[in-house]
């Protein structure tokens, strides 16, 4: 039998989940389907920053020299295995192409628009949805201890302020006096006072609680398996049965290139690429840094809540590669015990990895589909996942009504692939 809803969202990650809340305040009816369970994908391991920040893109002048050096280093921070892969190849030229400064700061200025929005909207949804996911407005520090990638990181500063993020620089020993989580021997570091932190994987529990508690529906082990339109809707075909929408919203991730001849958007598969992530989980420590830090010599991030201490962070193009590398995981213990007097806890809660969703010029996929009425598309969005939930949801939202966003739309569009 067939059911029949406002609006289905394909994807119980954090940004499926937030456009849900996001179109239920908008007055839609909505149902969220997941071929997992919600939040399986990349929302769960990742190191829960809020990140303003975070703005400049991974395609940066740079970059791929930098890649090809680390190619027979399997522990590198970014790492692409060597190996015959056409469509990782054709998505690396793409990439590599976008490796300038023209298109790194046009980047950078789409990326900041969605995360400053993110930023002030998530506090406000913590606040008046009551999430209890540990969030604090914290801000973040880039730790270095290498003079050179110090002066180097630097570099972004001018354009950081230009996009309304708050940047202090710190000497080493000055730093060092404000974190006795450090050990000695830092070269400086590189504060952002607006950054904030949350623990991810409970952020996105709660999301789904209140979605359910007002009235949205979330049905897991549902997998999306094709979908077409006629004059009544989208109708999809998932292994449930199909169901029929004036709306849908495809918020897949790192899946959406494997599901783009399915959905009939095959551009997906050229701009797109998984790009794997690690974590590790673990008691707290006695001694915690005050605020999440990256390890910027090392590309380790480290969070600490309540709850708990994680260390994350690097960047494998392996494919959908569903080996847990030890290799790698070491490599971020490694890289704590050069920084922190107290590197990890004592107990070991999880290791994990996941596919983040890599869009070529590291830019969101946000829109409507072109030719296709009522089916759009929120995917792409990177490392950047959680901190451009809140402003995603609620342009994907408002792009649905009608309304005039808070956010240009035009940067996320994908007719810049098609």
């Amino acid at each position: 039998m067939e059911q029949h809803d406002d609006v289905v969202i394909v994807g119980a990650g954090v940004i499926g989940l937030a456009s849900a809340l996001a179109l239920i305040e908008s007055g839609r009816r909505v149902r969220v389907i997941d071929a997992g369970h919600v939040g399986g994908g990349s929302s769960h391991g990742n190191c829960g920053t809020i990140t303003p920040s975070h703005a400049p893109p991974l395609a940066a002048p740079g970059t791929v020299l930098k890649a090809l050096r680390w190619m027979l280093t399997p522990d590198a921070p970014l790492y692409i295995p060597p190996r015959w892969d056409p469509a990782l190849w054709s998505w690396l030229l793409r990439f590599a192409a976008r490796c300038n400064e023209r298109d790194w700061r046009v980047s950078a200025v789409a990326k900041s628009a969605l995360l400053n929005d993110s930023r002030e909207r998530l506090a406000d949804w913590v606040r008046g949805y009551g999430l209890a996911c540990e969030f604090v407005e914290s801000g973040e520090d880039y730790v270095y201890r290498d003079p050179r990638a110090f002066e180097h990181g630097q570099r972004e500063i001018g354009l950081l302020r230009e996009l309304g993020v708050s940047v202090e620089v710190v000497d080493g020993r000055q730093y060092e006096a404000r974190e006795p989580a450090l050990k000695s021997g830092v070269a400086g570091a590189i504060c952002f006072d607006g950054d904030a932190a949350l623990r991810p994987d409970r952020y996105v529990d709660e999301l789904a609680r209140v979605v359910r508690e007002r009235g949205g529906t979330i049905v897991e082990q549902c997998a999306l398996q094709g979908l077409d339109h006629d004059r009544n809707g989208v109708r999809l075909r998932t292994a449930r049965g199909e169901l029929r929408s004036r709306d849908a919203v495809l918020a897949l991730g790192a899946w959406s290139p494997r599901l783009a001849d399915a959905v009939g958007l095959p551009f997906l598969k050229r701009a797109m690429q998984p790009g794997k992530g690690y974590s590790i989980t673990y008691s707290a420590p006695t001694l915690v840094p005050k605020r999440p830090l990256m390890l910027r010599d090392r590309s380790v991030c480290v969070t600490a809540w309540g709850s708990g201490f994680r260390l994350g962070s690097t960047m494998e193009f392996s494919g959908f590669d569903e080996t847990l590398n030890e290799r790698r995981l070491a490599a971020l213990e490694r890289g704590a015990r050069e920084y922190l007097h107290e590197p990890f806890g004592a107990q070991r809660h999880e290791q994990w990895f996941g596919w983040r969703p890599m869009s070529c010029d590291d830019i969101p996929i946000i829109g409507p589909v072109p030719g296709r009425d009522g089916l759009w598309l929120a995917t792409g969005h990177g490392m950047m996942g959680v901190g451009m939930s809140a402003g995603t949801g609620q342009l994907v939202a408002d792009l649905i009504a009608g309304r005039a966003p808070a956010v240009d739309p035009t940067p996320y569009r994908m007719e810049r692939f098609t």
